[in-house]
């Protein structure tokens, strides 16, 4: 499984609240230091959990939408990932992190 982006709601809710395994939805964005170095440890977070969690990425601001998305669920600070389950939002990590720590999460 590779990293997958988002820059849709349609998009959103079709790979994020009506998935079937957990999915952990990274906001980010190209000027964010922390938020590029995070892509390679989820990008290894994924391909670990392939087949039992997603990993989708949204660029807050690549358009209104996800800059949209993002002030709905609360994020203020970047990188902020939010774990759902069932199209629900169950954890939250905000800042850097481990992958074991991220994959903990995801599997929990």
């Amino acid at each position: 499984m590779s990293l997958q982006s988002i820059v849709t709601k349609q998009e959103f809710e079709q790979k994020v609240l009506n998935s079937k395994t957990p999915v952990l939805v990274d906001f980010w964005a190209e000027w964010c230091p922390p938020c590029v170095a995070m892509s390679p440890v989820l990008k290894n977070v994924a391909e670990k959990l392939d087949g039992k969690a997603e990993i989708v990425k949204i660029n807050i601001e690549e358009s209104s939408e996800n800059g949209a998305l993002a002030a709905e669920y609360g994020v203020r600070s970047i990188p902020n990932m939010v774990v759902f389950k069932d199209g629900k939002e169950v954890d939250r990590i905000i800042g850097m992190t481990a992958g074991a720590t991220i994959e903990t999460k995801l599997l929990a």
